[in-house]
This record gives structure tokens, sequence and C-alpha cells, in this order.
């Protein structure tokens, strides 16, 4: 019998309320941890990080890759490869060697759903005045961060607004992007509310160990400070395993889901972010397929199973 959601949570028997029932979903997301493949990854957009092996290159790959990674799977990767095809063998060096003006010639035409050729320049000039400043993404981003802070939304927040606050008169003709532009939509915040998940899913490539899939290149940040990326896929089946009661996909489902998570592994709380995502990504999970519920690995904890 399914268990019955409710705006505190779930009705009944919390998944996470005995040591017993947190020892079985523990057991079963590890299980689906330790299945994840190579096909996965190559249907992610992660999989261009993987193209380098220099912790610089895979930090200005990722955060060119995370950006553009919304919508259908296969249009992003596609559009991904439109770019990166023409940024060549070392993304540093490009992005440390890009003019705005022949970017704007190289890369015309380029079109990802609300984001054109002038939110790509615009991204890549950013990511130069972030070197520019610092020295690498990574410790542009850690300028805003405090050890002793719950996790990385308060990062996240200056991350965003320092971006946005840059010049981009080379690129648009003005300091600010005009009206009708979407680059603003690549650098969210969770101090409006929004969930962030390309720029947490960017967090997590970085940021948590090497392990085949994730890439461990930033060692600034603790992986337990990290937030999960909640899209469409992490929404629906976070839901059906009782992390979480919210029906907005917003910034407090997103911590919700984490501190749930926390509870299964304390120090790497989004391990189990690409296992999951991929369920829905990959192996096509709805939540509602008797055929597709019945083999998967999250069956019996699940309340679609």
């Amino acid at each position: 019998m399914k268990r019955e959601l409710t705006p505190s949570g779930l009705k009944g028997t919390d998944p996470l309320g005995t040591e017993g029932n947190r020892e079985e979903l523990k057991q079963t997301l590890d299980s689906l941890y330790a299945n994840r493949s190579q096909q996965h990854l190559a249907n992610d957009p992660l999989s261009f990080c993987h193209r380098f092996r220099k912790p610089e290159e895979r930090e200005i790959a990722g955060l060119l890759a995370a950006s553009f990674a919304y919508g259908n799977v296969k249009i992003i990767l596609r559009n991904l490869e439109a770019v990166f095809s023409r940024i060549g063998p070392s993304p540093r060096r490009f992005v440390e060697q890009f003019e705005p003006e022949e970017g704007l010639q190289l890369f015309a035409g380029f079109k990802h759903r609300f984001n054109d050729s002038r939110d790509l320049c615009a991204l890549l000039y950013a990511m130069q005045l972030m070197l520019a400043d610092s020295g690498s993404i990574e410790a542009f981003f850690s300028k805003g961060f405090a050890p002793g802070n719950d996790d990385i939304g308060e990062a996240l927040t200056d991350f965003s607004s320092s971006i946005l606050a840059f010049d981009y008169t080379p690129v648009f003709g003005s300091s600010a992007p005009p009206q009708g532009s979407y680059f603003r939509f690549l650098f969210p915040s969770p101090d409006a509310g929004s969930a962030c998940k390309r720029l947490c899913m960017y967090l997590r490539w970085m940021v948590r160990p090497a392990d085949g899939i994730d890439l461990g290149v930033w060692q600034s940040i603790p992986p337990a400070k990290l937030v999960i990326p909640v899209d469409a896929h992490i929404q629906r089946i976070c839901r059906l395993l009782g992390f979480t009661a919210r029906k907005q996909a917003d910034w407090r489902m997103a911590r919700e889901i984490t501190t749930a998570l926390r509870r299964l592994d304390p120090l790497d709380p989004v391990k189990y972010d690409f296992s999951i995502c991929h369920l829905g990504i990959s192996e096509g999970c709805s939540g509602d397929s008797v055929e597709r519920c019945s083999a998967c690995t999250l069956q019996g904890v699940c309340q679609a199973a």
C-alpha cells in the first residue's frame, strides 16, 4: 500500500525514521550508486569535462557544460558539441585569449532554447574576468564561502551576484545584459528561491571526490556542504522516496532533500544524485510503469513500487 504524502512529509512511517529503515534505504541507494555506468555518463553533459585531464581545463569545461544543461538531453549534448568543437583542445587557453567581438562571429547562430550567441559569449567573457580576478573559478567562488556556513547557499548567492555585476559592454554594448537577454538565467540565486539546479550540478562535478563520474577538481569546498541539484527527475523520484513532500522545485526542496540524504551520508550527501537522476534520464523512470518499477533497484523503498 502506498504511503500518503502530506505537507509535513510522509503520513505513517518515515523512511528514515528508524535505524532499520535508514540502513535498508542506504543499502539500496549504495547499490544504485555502484551500478552507475559509462553509458549513463555518455548521456550526461558531464561527459564533456572528461575529455580533458587537467583540473584547470575541467573547471572551465564544467561551467560551460552545466550552464546549458537544461531541456532535452539529446539537444543539450548536440548544442554543447557544437560549442566545444569550436573551442578546441584547451578551454582554459580559449577563455584566457577570448575576444568578444571575434566570439560573436565564431558562435553566430548559436541557440539553446532561451540562450543565444551573446549569452554564450558573455559567459565566456565572465569566465575570463573570473580568471583575471582570482586565477581560477574555484578561487573566485570560494571568496564567498565560509566554513561555518550550513551549505553552499550563501556562496552561490555571492557567486551569481558578483558575476552579474561584471561590465559586459564588450559583449552587449552596455554594462548590464539588456532587456531580452537571458544571460541572467544562467546565474540564479538561492536568495530568490531558485533551486539553482545547474550551478549545484556544476559544484557536484567539481567538489565531490573523483569516482569515475564526478571529478574532485576543487579542494576548498567540503562535499558535506553541497546541495543536491533538483531537476524534474530528482523532484519526482525523491518525492517517491519520501525525502520531500514539497511540490515546487525550489531552494527549499533542494535543501530538504539534501537534509534527508545527509542522514544517510553526512560527509557526502549528494553522492546519489547522478544515480537517481539517471533512473529518469537514461532508464526512463516515470514512477507509473509497472514493468519498469518491478525491475527497478528502488523497488521496496519507493512509494511507486
